[in-house]
């Protein structure tokens, strides 16, 4: 009697009829994670580029000109919602800022205009050795609130944010008549 269930314990170690489907169950849902989290990680970068895209857009176009107005900034910052799609727009707030350096080397802001953001006032901290005394700067800044899965569990990893810099084109610096 005591033959038999050695007997059976030792066929049933040598048997390995089930270990693919074991594996596999271990397995696959590691994989299918690993999948969904690369497509969303794929899809945040997308709407990263495309919200840097906005941001150096309406800092090229507001430095090209030689003074604007609000509604021209509301067209400037229009022309970004076709950029951004198929991603929503509403969670894009947008930011120009026109910025001089006094003699003291203290950036002042001169007009600030914004969408979904608070207009600028008064001085901002830039990267050192980027203008001068007496020279006027373009700042532009975007904030995206991408919505994605991981936000339950990773709250606010998906906030996107991107400043650019750039010098006016054509005059030493952009007037906004009404800002």
């Amino acid at each position: 009697m005591i033959i038999r269930p050695i007997r059976w314990i030792r066929r049933f170690h040598h048997d390995h009829k089930g270990v693919a489907a074991v594996e596999f169950a271990l397995l696959a849902p590691v994989m299918i994670l690993l999948y969904f989290g690369m497509a969303e990680l794929c899809q945040a970068h997308m709407a990263h580029k495309r919200m840097s895209h906005v941001t150096s857009m309406v800092a090229d176009l507001t430095a090209r000109a030689q003074t604007v107005t609000r509604n021209d900034l509301n067209d400037i910052f229009n022309i970004g919602n076709p950029i951004m799609e198929p991603f929503p727009t509403t969670p894009l707030q947008t930011r120009v800022t026109s910025l001089t350096r006094d003699n003291a080397g203290v950036v002042r802001v001169d007009w600030s205009f914004g969408r979904g953001m608070t207009p600028r006032t008064g001085t901002v901290n830039v990267p050192s050795g980027l203008i001068l005394n007496g020279e006027s700067l373009i700042m532009s800044e975007s904030i995206y609130d991408y919505d994605s899965p991981a936000d339950k569990f990773l709250p606010g990893i998906t906030k996107l944010n991107r400043t650019y810099y750039l010098r006016p084109r054509v005059v030493n610096q952009v007037l906004c008549s009404d800002c």
